[in-house]
C-alpha cells in the first residue's frame, strides 16, 4: 500500500525543480494532520469535488442555459474538461497534476446562475456593497461559504490552491488578486497553466456549442484562421467538426508547451523560487499562435455571445436576479429561515449576494416564479 511519503518521495524523483512539491507546501490556514495516504494538493481536489458548490456547477450556465439541450457544457463539464487540459500539460512538463487540477476545479466554484451576464448583474447590484468578481467569490466559498468541517469554517485549502484561485488570470477573469490575497509574486507554474486551460476550454468547446446551437456555422469559420488551419474534412459534419476541435486543442496544448519551456529556458528558471520572482507570468503561447487565438476569441465574442438569443437569455437574467436581489433586500424574511439568520449575523447585501451566486440557473428560476408568481406555491 502506497502512503503520502511514497507519492512525496516520487515527486522528487519526477517533478521538476522548478514545479510545486506537495511535501513543500506552505500549508493550510488552520493546521490539520496530514493524511496517511494522500498528499495535500489530493486532498484539496477531494475537498472540492465533494463540495456543494462543486454539485451546483451541474446546473449553471455555461453559454446555454441548462433546460436548452441535454448536450451542452454546463459549468461542471467545462470544469472537468479543462481539469483534462490543465493535468496533460501538467504532465508534459513536469509539474504537479494533483495542484493544476485541484486549481481549476475550484476556480468556477464561484460563478453566478445564467453564466457570465449573471456576474454583469450582481456585480452591478452589489456596487455601492463592495462589488462581485466571480474569482474572489470561489475563494470566499472554499475559505468560508462551504459548512463541512466542525472546526473551521469553508474547505481549509492549501496556500498554493487559495492563491491559484486569487491570481486567475483570462481574458475574461481579471480579479485584484490584491485584495484577496496580500502575498506579492507570481504564483506557481501549475497555477498559471490553469489560466490557459481555461481559455483552451471555453473557447474550443464554446465553438463545438455553438456550432450544435446554430449560432455560428461552418461557412462563418471559414474567415477565422485558427479554424480553416485545422479543419478535418468528412462527409459526417458532426465527425469533422469534432476532429477539428480535437485537433485546435491538440495544437493549443503543444504551442503552450513549446513556447512556455523555451521561456523557463531564456530566463534561466531553476527554482521555484525563481518563478515566483519573475518579473512576468511565464506560461504563455506563442506570439504568431496567440495573435490567432484572439481572432478566434473575437469571432466568438461578435458572433456568438453576442448572439440574439444569447442576448434575449442575459435581458431575462437582468430582470430574474434584479427582482430576486430587491425583494431579498426590501423584505429579508423572504429568505429562506437559515440564510435570513446568516443575514442578522453578517453584512445583509452580501449574504444575499452570496446567496444568489450560490443558486443553479434551475434554483433561480424557480424562486422567481414563486416569488413573483400569484398561482405558484411559495
Amino acid at each position: 500500500m502506497r502512503t503520502r511519503q511514497d507519492y512525496e518521495q516520487c515527486e522528487s524523483k519526477i517533478l521538476a525543480a522548478y514545479a510545486m512539491h506537495s511535501a513543500d507546501s506552505q500549508g493550510r490556514e488552520y493546521p490539520e494532520e496530514e493524511h496517511s495516504y494522500r498528499t495535500a494538493f489530493q486532498r484539496d481536489r477531494d475537498r472540492v469535488v465533494h463540495s456543494n458548490a462543486f454539485r451546483r456547477l451541474e446546473y449553471k450556465t455555461q453559454v446555454f442555459v441548462y433546460h436548452e439541450g441535454d448536450h451542452y457544457r454546463t459549468r461542471l463539464t467545462h470544469s472537468l474538461e479543462g481539469s483534462q487540459i490543465a493535468r496533460s500539460i501538467a504532465r508534459m512538463m513536469g509539474l504537479n497534476e494533483d495542484l493544476s487540477e485541484a486549481i481549476i476545479l475550484a476556480h468556477d466554484l464561484g460563478h453566478t446562475p445564467f453564466g457570465h451576464s449573471g456576474e454583469v448583474v450582481l456585480n452591478r447590484l452589489m456596487k455601492k456593497f463592495g462589488g462581485f468578481e466571480h474569482n474572489r467569490q470561489s475563494l470566499r466559498i472554499v475559505t468560508l461559504l462551504e459548512d463541512r468541517y466542525p472546526h473551521f469554517p469553508g474547505l481549509n485549502l492549501t496556500y498554493e490552491v487559495r492563491e491559484g484561485l486569487a491570481k486567475h488570470q483570462s481574458a475574461y477573469d481579471k480579479p485584484n488578486a490584491q485584495a484577496t490575497f496580500k502575498k506579492k509574486g507570481n504564483p506557481t507554474l501549475e497555477a498559471q497553466i490553469v489560466n490557459i486551460a481555461d481559455e483552451i476550454a471555453y473557447s474550443n468547446h464554446d465553438l463545438d456549442d455553438g456550432l450544435r446551437s446554430g449560432l455560428i456555422n461552418l461557412k462563418q469559420l471559414k474567415n477565422v484562421q485558427l479554424w480553416e488551419e485545422h479543419f478535418q474534412k468528412h462527409e459526417d459534419d458532426k465527425i469533422q467538426i469534432r476532429q477539428t476541435i480535437r485537433s485546435l486543442i491538440n495544437h493549443f496544448v503543444l504551442d503552450l508547451v513549446t513556447e512556455t519551456e523555451s521561456r523557463l529556458k531564456d530566463a534561466k528558471i531553476k527554482s521555484l523560487s525563481d518563478i515566483r520572482n519573475s518579473k512576468s507570468r511565464l506560461v504563455s503561447l506563442s506570439k504568431d499562435f496567440d495573435m490567432k487565438n484572439r481572432e478566434l476569441k473575437s469571432f466568438l465574442r461578435d458572433f456568438m455571445y453576442h448572439h440574439h438569443r444569447v442576448e434575449r437569455m442575459a435581458n431575462k437574467t437582468e430582470i430574474i436576479m434584479e427582482g430576486l436581489f430587491k425583494t431579498y433586500l426590501k423584505n429579508p424574511k423572504t429568505l429562506p429561515p437559515e440564510v435570513y439568520e446568516k443575514a442578522k449575523k453578517r453584512d445583509l447585501e452580501r449574504t444575499v449576494c452570496d446567496y444568489i451566486a450560490g443558486m443553479t440557473d434551475r434554483f433561480a428560476l424557480e424562486e422567481y416564479k414563486r416569488l413573483f408568481d400569484p398561482l405558484e406555491k411559495v
